[in-house]
């Protein structure tokens, strides 16, 4: 139908994931959007099956429903070089029950012989269809003028909760590890499509939840496999979207298996994370149905095969049962701050007067460059970069002299 195209062209940015294969989109995907100084929330959802019995096609209708009850105006999108078919019928008679402002979209309309296939949506009966095409972006205005005549104009409104500090946090992990119930755990209410079977999440679905003060903008990513095991070009795309998310995080939800352990692909999956110096947590999901419940052997395991990792925090939660969900937002907070901390030159200076570092190298200062991640220069005696002993015991005593929990630390040299 081109749903995802034409929420992307109203956007103005490539939002959702749009392909050639039907039934791509499945959780709600939403957006800001303004025309013409008239802003307005846009929500695409998966193609609509009204009595489909299958797992994915009823929470795809299900997850459509709670948008379609809090919509002020409902965009019905049909394919405009096909016939009408029994499943856009049900739909029409679907959408006539909600009683809300609704426009007839018929999609694929770019050339004037096309024009003629028009008359036959009126038997939909909805009025006027208007002919677009949104991969062209033809016939956009006129849709958008009607659509948003009756919009209220921008007003500051809701400038206060805008000042509120907000933290982008985005949940990766291997498919199936619980993604998205762990989404739906932190918002307190099903926001995503949740089912075993793996890979059902395919766009990137974010929430935002205030709790102390602070907002947190949950995205859930869809789960990462390797690139051998990558074979559909919607799953490609899903893996580059899921990437483009951790470079955009402030903080990353790493989730692990419990009941599987840590595997070579969690260990690829952190590492799109790290070498992007996001801050991180490990949050090892499915502990409720752990056979060896032992969180120090588990935790000495997480650190055996992610060395990595050593800076991140290890927690222990079930999002089925939300059993250690409150502990996220301290964690996620805590890092964020650390990630975000700033050091005096002078302080820093003062420290590295008190530092032994074997002799190898000579610092005569060092500054802080850049936060998230903390990012240090060290001006030294020597043209090329410190040694990796002698950097990684620096990178350690900047830790226990000013914390840094949770995000990676960069260390530049430089020679004086």
């Amino acid at each position: 139908m081109g749903k995802s195209t034409l929420f992307n062209a109203i956007l103005g940015n490539r939002r959702a994931i749009v392909g050639n294969e039907p039934g791509i989109t499945r959780d709600r995907i939403y957006g800001e959007a303004e025309y013409r100084g008239k802003r307005f929330g846009l929500v695409d959802t998966g193609g609509i099956l009204p009595h489909e019995d299958a797992l994915i096609p009823s929470e795809i209708f299900r997850q459509a429903r709670v948008a379609l009850e809090q919509a002020a105006h409902i965009l019905f999108v049909v394919d405009g070089r096909a016939e009408i078919t029994a499943a856009d019928r049900e739909l029409a008679q679907l959408l006539r029950t909600l009683n809300k402002p609704l426009t007839l979209v018929v999609n694929k309309i770019d050339s004037k012989p096309r024009e003629s296939l028009l008359p036959e949506f009126y038997s939909l009966g909805f009025g006027d269809p208007f002919p677009i095409s949104a991969e062209h972006k033809i016939g956009l205005n006129d849709l958008l003028d009607h659509v948003t005549a009756t919009f209220p104009a921008n007003e500051q409104v809701d400038q206060p909760q805008q000042e509120l500090p907000q933290i982008k946090v985005a949940i990766i992990g291997r498919p199936n590890v619980g993604k998205s119930t762990l989404l739906n755990a932190l918002v307190g209410t099903e926001r995503a499509i949740v089912s075993p079977i793996p890979g059902t999440t395919r766009d990137a679905i974010d929430e935002v939840v205030k709790e102390a003060g602070v907002l947190y903008r949950f995205v859930d990513t869809a789960g990462i496999r390797r690139k051998g095991k990558t074979k559909e070009m919607t799953e490609k795309l899903s893996v580059i979207m899921a990437r483009r998310h951790i470079r955009m995080a402030h903080v990353v939800l790493l989730l692990l298996d419990a009941t599987e352990g840590v595997v070579h692909s969690d260990a690829t999956i952190a590492g799109y994370a790290h070498e992007e110096g996001r801050a991180i947590i490990i949050v090892v999901n499915k502990w409720d149905a752990a056979e060896n419940k032992n969180k120090r052997a588990f935790t000495e395991s997480i650190r055996e095969q992610l060395k990595f990792l050593d800076y991140a925090p290890v927690l222990f939660i079930s999002a089925k049962n939300r059993q250690g969900i409150r502990h996220i937002f301290a964690a996620v907070r805590s890092a964020f701050e650390a990630a975000s901390k700033r050091i005096t030159t002078g302080e820093l200076n003062r420290f590295i007067e008190t530092l032994d570092l074997e002799g190898r190298a000579k610092i005569y200062y060092i500054t802080q460059a850049s936060v998230r991640p903390p990012t240090f220069v060290v001006f030294t005696d020597r043209p090329d970069p410190l040694h990796f002993s002698v950097e990684r015991a620096l990178i350690n005593r900047l830790r226990e002299r000013f914390g840094f929990a949770g995000t990676p630390i960069v260390i530049k040299t430089k020679r004086r």
